[in-house]
């Protein structure tokens, strides 16, 4: 079963159930967003989380065991076209370097962990138009001299 399968039958069994992600949180004690990117197969679960999710879903063995396939990670080598993908995109190409040279001033030099990371969406209300927060934090780590 490809990646884009198995999305699209979590997906539509997660809309039959009427459920979010932050209720499958509650399943599985696991971030919404950790569960999103699962869904979308940018993450593996063990075999008993995706046990709970299936059975929550009422999806087969089949989709239980795909979700436990260490999968490829990566929108691959294009520019997305989905609107709200792309304005990430467009940040990291607008502020990409000068988060780097910040970051490089604050640690040194270094990458953040997309590894050892969480990754947090809240609603932030605002009398002129509700506002997303997205909050990343990701383990320092330095490059090593050999």
């Amino acid at each position: 079963m490809t990646g884009s399968m198995v999305t699209e039958k979590l997906l539509a069994a997660k809309k039959k159930k009427g459920l979010s992600f932050a209720d499958l949180e509650k399943v599985i004690d696991h971030d919404e967003v950790w569960i999103a990117a699962l869904f979308y197969r940018q993450a593996s679960a063990s075999p008993e989380e995706a046990d709970k999710i299936v059975s929550t879903l009422d999806l087969g063995p089949d989709v239980a065991e795909a979700l436990t396939e260490c999968p490829t990670k990566g929108l691959g080598p294009v520019v997305p076209t989905d609107p709200l993908v792309y304005r990430f995109y467009e940040i990291m190409q607008v502020y990409g370097m000068p988060l780097k040279a910040v970051i490089h001033e604050k640690f040194g030099d270094g990458i953040m962990s997309a590894i050892d990371f969480t990754l947090d969406v809240d609603r932030e209300e605002d009398p002129k138009g509700d506002r997303v927060r997205v909050t990343m934090s990701g383990k320092f780590l330095p490059y090593k001299t050999w």
